[in-house]
């Protein structure tokens, strides 16, 4: 099987590492050094202190963002960024370790301050600086029984090293010169001593007793108190409560804590005629952006009945069918001139004004998520400009009729609730023509699709703060210039 080839991002920026003499290299999982190149896995470099403010130059200039971490993985001394590379539409997640900071996946509970020896000893591989063998693999051991061979974590059925982890086991087991282990040892992790070192490489192995893998991690674990940042007791409460919180928020709430970038949130508006592609691009701007970062989408068009929206509408529904009003309402017209509506009864403008208020307290909830640092991405957005769609119609549909106090109650009323919701960080727009629209739109009336494509088409954008995407090219074209778009306006 081919290995996958490096991404052109990951390139670049070790070309630019290197040029820039950058102290680094890629300290774990090197085993899969290709799934790294390939944006598959993190890129986990430890990186020298003195050389955090060039190595942050370098990403920036490479369009990588800062991210914060969920307020439960954030670490001392690590840094999260984000790439984004063109050519496979993949975003890279390069996770910075300015010190060796490792442990339980609850806690990271110590520090290893071997960073220096680490860095100096670091040989250049095919693409990345690698750490050498000797070093890489007292640290793997160190790491592999702090997360594996605790009394709680093999009462928790995580007593056994992982595929993956056994795989790099074997690998660096192999790669590894016993004397220059013995004399790594002796230089740089005195407290740990060659002999506590064998016993827990001998407990890694299959077959050694639980019993047996409990008391050697907790010798080591002893030999390792002076670098843990929490006493026993504390970590351990701390891994019991984040476990429980985990469990709850994935399978109660169904939410996994994700990134937030470090410049904040945005809303991202896609808008565009029917049949322009907007739900697809949304669909897929999600599946790109949501495994790392914190993503919610929402569709301003249709937004979702509150209670009072339920209960409004199904009064208005009892009423039709107790024949207070005809069952059959005036069509409405999908059209900018005024002489050709025809009026479109009460119950109409009532249930708009119901759908204007829910567009309002979907905006607050999504404005709210996007303050917080949240990624928001909506289909379809009120535009006072856009006449057709998702603006406010009891004014126009009845611009031609004379007025009673009550319908322009319930004009002021709709504009009351249209009125916050201001432009998003990044208005995009999908502008396609109105004919191929149509033919794209197959399950609604063509001749609405056309009136609400062709205002999207001939509006003059250019007075309105928004990006324009010719929806003409085909799908694939189109979420490749988004994704470009989007990842350069956060």
């Amino acid at each position: 099987m081919e290995k996958p080839l490096p991404l052109n991002l990951v390139s670049k920026l070790c070309q630019a590492l290197d040029e820039e003499r950058i102290a680094y290299c890629h300290w774990k999982s090197n085993q899969a050094l290709d799934r790294s190149a390939s944006g598959d896995n993190d890129l986990d470099l430890l990186v020298s202190r003195s050389d955090v403010d060039r190595f942050s130059e370098i990403l920036y200039a490479h369009s990588f963002k800062e991210a914060h971490s969920p307020v439960d993985q954030q670490l001392p001394g690590v840094q999260d960024y984000y790439g984004y590379d063109p050519s496979s539409g993949k975003i890279i997640h390069v996770h910075a370790h300015f010190q060796l900071v490792f442990g339980h996946d609850m806690s990271k509970n110590y520090h290893l301050p071997v960073e220096k020896p680490y860095l100096q000893d670091a040989i250049q591989g095919e693409l990345f600086k690698v750490p050498a063998p000797e070093l890489e693999f007292v640290v793997f051991v160190i790491r592999m029984m702090i997360k594996h061979s605790t009394w709680d974590t093999i009462l928790a059925g995580q007593g056994t090293l992982s595929s993956s982890e056994r795989q790099e086991f074997v690998y660096l087991e192999d790669r590894v010169n016993r004397d220059k282990l013995r004399e790594v040892i002796a230089e740089h992790l005195p407290f740990v001593g060659a002999p506590l070192l064998e016993d827990c490489v001998q407990s890694l192995r299959p077959g050694c007793p639980a019993w047996k893998r409990i008391q050697i991690g907790q010798r080591l674990q002893n030999s390792l108190k002076p670098y843990a940042r929490r006493t026993g007791i504390t970590d351990l409460f701390l891994k019991l409560w984040r476990r429980v919180v985990n469990s709850f928020q994935r399978r109660v709430l169904r939410h996994t804590a994700r990134a937030r970038l470090a410049s904040g949130g945005a809303m991202i508006a896609i808008v565009g005629g029917d049949g322009a592609g907007k739900s697809t691009a949304v669909n897929g701007i999600n599946e790109w952006l949501s495994p790392d970062f914190e993503i919610s989408t929402v569709h301003l068009g249709k937004p979702p009945w509150s209670l009072a929206t339920i209960l409004i509408r199904g009064l208005i529904k009892i009423g039709r069918t107790l024949g207070f009003y005809p069952f059959e309402r005036a069509p409405i017209e999908y059209t900018l001139d005024s002489n050709s509506l025809v009026f479109p009864g009460y119950p109409w403008m009532i249930r708009e004004v119901c759908t204007a208020r829910d567009r309002y307290l979907t905006y607050k909830k999504a404005r709210r998520f996007a303050s917080n640092g949240g990624l928001v991405i909506c289909d379809r957005f009120p535009i006072s400009q856009v006449q057709l769609m998702d603006g406010p119609q009891v004014e126009r549909m009845t611009s031609n009729y004379p007025t009673n106090p009550f319908i322009k109650y319930l004009s002021r009323l709709e504009k009351k609730y249209y009125q916050p919701i201001k432009y998003p960080e990044l208005l995009i727009v999908l502008r396609a023509d109105p004919i191929l629209s149509a033919q794209r739109k197959t399950d609604e009336d063509s001749e609405s699709v056309v009136a609400r494509s062709s205002e999207i088409w001939n509006l003059d954008w250019s007075q309105l703060p928004a990006c324009i995407i010719d929806a003409n090219q085909p799908k694939a074209e189109v979420l490749s210039e988004l994704k470009a778009l989007i990842w350069a306006s956060l």
